[in-house]
């Protein structure tokens, strides 16, 4: 996962709303991406939930290229004919559509939305964790991590401060085999 919360670990307003990152988006100095460029050369194939999904509809461009997208969703959503095929719906399990992915060659799977990452960690299906931390508390808002079935150890991998305020963390999940 790759995503970015307020400092109080809210990932979008109570109604969705991101207007607080996109407003946070303004002060990166050009030319910076906080390494997602990077983050994203590798991925394969990229999980979202619905409402990520709809969020992704405002932007001014479709941002993912040609890189294999599934939307999971249990309620029926039609794609647009300006999407790129390579936009699909699912509602398979996390557990099956890893296998489903898995069995099609993806071996980097990026996992996005608060809903769906929380269903991938319940599931044991998250080994690497990238969190930018924007300098803003909203005080309310959908949270990015929810109930965990017992402890999730993670071992910390980097930190990098931006000077103009993001703080991004890198984790990876510790897995006692």
């Amino acid at each position: 996962m790759f995503i970015a919360t307020s400092l109080d670990g809210f990932i979008a307003r109570s109604d969705g709303s991101i207007d607080w990152l996109n407003e946070a988006n303004k002060s990166i100095t050009p030319g910076e991406d906080c390494g997602y460029g990077k983050f994203m050369a590798d991925v394969d194939a990229l999980v979202m939930g619905r409402n990520t999904f709809e969020q992704v509809l405002t932007f001014e461009s479709w941002p993912y290229g040609s890189t294999p997208v599934v939307v999971l969703s249990h309620r029926e959503i039609s794609l647009s004919p300006n999407l790129p095929k390579s936009v699909s719906v699912s509602n398979k399990t996390p557990t099956e559509l890893v296998a489903s992915l898995t069995e099609r060659g993806a071996r980097k799977i990026y996992v996005d939305g608060g809903l769906t990452i929380q269903s991938f960690f319940a599931a044991g299906l998250i080994d690497d964790i990238t969190i930018t931390v924007i300098p803003v508390l909203l005080g309310t808002g959908k949270p990015l991590f929810g109930p965990l079935q017992t402890d999730l150890h993670l071992v910390h991998e980097g930190t990098t401060a931006f000077e103009f305020g993001f703080v991004q963390s890198r984790y990876r999940v510790f897995r006692n085999t």
